[in-house]
């Protein structure tokens, strides 16, 4: 029996090991790193693998979708007999490339474009079948935040539809509202718009931290010159002062760091490897005055990681949280880390290093979430 156990299973112990958990590794086919790392992450992020796994239960007959793809291998990986080991998502990846021509190629591809269309794909599948069930009624044009990732001035729900759809598992774990105000300095009224969003994307600063990140989000613009704001209450254009803050956080908060960048002298997306150290804990204090939940707190519960020089070459790792302990995931294989090894996911302190292990896409879950 000794001699079967795996390292894994050594390093976690077997009176630590958990009951009903499963670490499997995903086979990498080709290029599928992007796609890999951000499933582990979806999969130990408890709130959406039970709504998939939910879904898997009550969706016995149904015609092959991406979602019925992914509550597939996610059932796979969770009935497995064996506690660790390794698993090959081909259905899932074939299935993704017919659904979007842009993955079905052995490119590099990036992380944060899949998580985005995938969250999207699930939202609108969930939709079309809860449409359909009611025979067709209330489909509407109105696609309630299925935008995601497009920060600011990106992610608008269709406010001005009169009946809003109802919201589906994906809006109640990852979907916040964003508030932009704006302040006219003529005549001092503050206008507010919402809009909601799936992930916020940041810019990086070099030796930085996550809450500095979210607070120059959150900074005051001046709108000036060419760029006025037009006032209703004035009648006309004005200088006026705007900033984004969060009205309504998000059960599960996902951050991206935008650690690619197009530089115009070298005509093409170089990354930006700068340190930016993310905590364990967070609490966003960048939120509107009539926010729902303010002292809403968060735990980092997996972070997806660039490795490599550029957005077109490298390679994608996750790291996730389970049971009190830390894993990296490299597709197929999982080794169990300390939690000191996360701070050398934070980035560069120098750019004379060209390759770098850096974070890119952050999960953080909501401690009240169950």
């Amino acid at each position: 029996m000794g001699a079967n156990i795996s390292q894994l299973e050594r390093d976690i112990g077997a009176d630590q090991f958990p009951p009903n958990e499963h670490y499997f590794g995903l086979v990498n086919f080709g290029n599928t790193c992007y796609s890999n790392s951000v499933l582990q992450a979806l999969y130990f992020c408890r709130p959406f693998r039970e709504k998939v796994l939910e879904y898997k239960a009550k969706n016995k007959r149904t015609k092959e979708t991406l979602l019925s793809c992914l509550a597939d291998l996610f059932y796979s990986i969770a009935t497995q007999k064996k506690k660790v080991g390794s698993i090959a998502p081909k259905k899932f990846i074939a299935r993704l490339r017919k659904e979007k021509e842009e993955f079905d190629n052995y490119m590099q591809q990036d992380a944060h474009e899949f998580l985005n269309f995938l969250i999207n794909h699930i939202n609108e599948i969930i939709l079309a079948e809860r449409n359909l069930l009611k025979g067709g009624s209330g489909t509407g044009t109105n696609r309630n935040g299925t935008s995601i990732g497009m920060g600011v001035g990106g992610s608008i729900n269709g406010d001005n539809s009169q009946q809003p759809q109802e919201p589906t598992w994906v809006h109640e774990i990852f979907q916040g509202i964003l508030t932009s105000e704006t302040r006219c300095l003529n005549c001092e009224t503050v206008s507010s718009k919402d809009e909601n969003f799936f992930d916020l994307q940041v810019d990086v600063d070099q030796n930085t931290s996550i809450t500095h990140c979210l607070r120059c989000f959150s900074n005051t613009e001046t709108l000036c010159s060419d760029n006025k704001f037009k006032c209703d209450n004035c009648c006309s254009y004005q200088e006026a002062q705007k900033r984004m803050r969060v009205k309504k956080l998000p059960m599960i908060l996902a951050l991206h760091l935008k650690r690619f960048k197009y530089m115009e002298q070298y005509n093409r997306h170089i990354k930006v490897s700068h340190r930016v150290v993310f905590p364990l804990e967070l609490r966003l204090f960048n939120t509107s005055d009539d926010a729902v939940n303010p002292d809403r707190l968060y735990d980092l519960m997996a972070v997806v990681i660039h490795c490599g020089s550029g957005p077109n070459r490298g390679h994608y790792i996750s790291i996730v949280k389970s049971h009190g302990f830390w894993l990296l995931f490299d597709d197929d294989m999982v080794d169990k880390i300390e939690a000191s090894t996360i701070e050398d996911f934070y980035g560069l302190t120098s750019d004379i290093q060209k390759s770098s292990e850096t974070g890119y896409i952050l999960f953080y879950q909501s401690r009240d979430a169950t």
